[in-house]
């Protein structure tokens, strides 16, 4: 799964590396949490992309409740065209999430040490991801969400965990935004190559910010 990562690169860079000029303010975060709000680009009116804030964590248009996106922060590349409550999103509105890289939990008997990986060549990227727009019945206020896609993990991250996003660069982004149904067959072979190693266990708590926690505690792996 990914269920916490970051992204401190200048958005405006970072923005323009995947073809959108920068219309909302991005704060640097190093530990990015579900349910709070995060930077993604979609394609917006007359097909031109935009960068947007959507809250972590997918509440299909359908629900009654937003609480279930709680639980609904990854979607699996194996089953997400096919479950109602990603099947519309995965058809109609796809967006990617930018991000400099994400932590895994490494399990080392009894212990879990974090793990912070990264593209090995430090650039920013995009993880693969969809969005919906659900509206509260009674006060009519909207609400847009997003969920992350996942996949199964390659030779890299597999001593790291079994599931990974999709990470996309500038040209796969394109793909995805732009409705390719190939592209989650093909995960392993537009993967970058990446690096990744351990960091401070402060990071474990979602309350803790700073650069200091995307700092090497140990050997770099590649």
């Amino acid at each position: 799964m990914c269920g916490r990562f970051a992204f401190y690169s200048p958005s405006e860079a970072a923005a323009a590396l995947f073809g959108v000029s920068v219309s909302v303010e991005v704060q640097p975060r190093y530990n990015i949490a579900p349910t709070q709000f995060i930077a993604a680009i979609r394609d917006g009116e007359n097909s031109e992309r935009e960068l947007v804030m959507l809250r972590w964590g997918l509440v299909p248009f359908w629900a009654k409740d937003p609480s279930i996106g709680n639980k609904m922060i990854n979607a699996r590349a194996e089953t997400v065209a096919e479950k109602p409550a990603y099947r519309a999103a995965y058809r109609h509105r796809r967006c990617i999430v930018l991000a400099d890289g994400f932590y895994e939990w490494r399990r080392e008997v009894d212990v879990k040490t974090p793990h912070f990986i990264s593209l090995a060549s430090g650039e920013p990227f995009a993880l693969a991801g969809l969005w919906e727009n659900w509206t509260d019945k009674k006060s009519g206020e909207s609400l847009q969400t997003t969920t992350l896609i996942t996949t199964a993990a390659n030779d890299f991250m597999t001593p790291l965990h079994h599931r990974m996003p999709v990470i996309l660069e500038a040209g796969t982004a394109g793909e995805w935004l732009a409705g390719s149904a190939d592209l989650l067959d093909n995960v392993a072979a537009i993967t970058p190559a990446l690096q990744a190693w351990p960091v401070d266990r402060r990071v474990n708590n979602a309350r803790n910010e700073g650069e200091e926690l995307v700092g090497a505690v140990g050997d770099i792996l590649r």
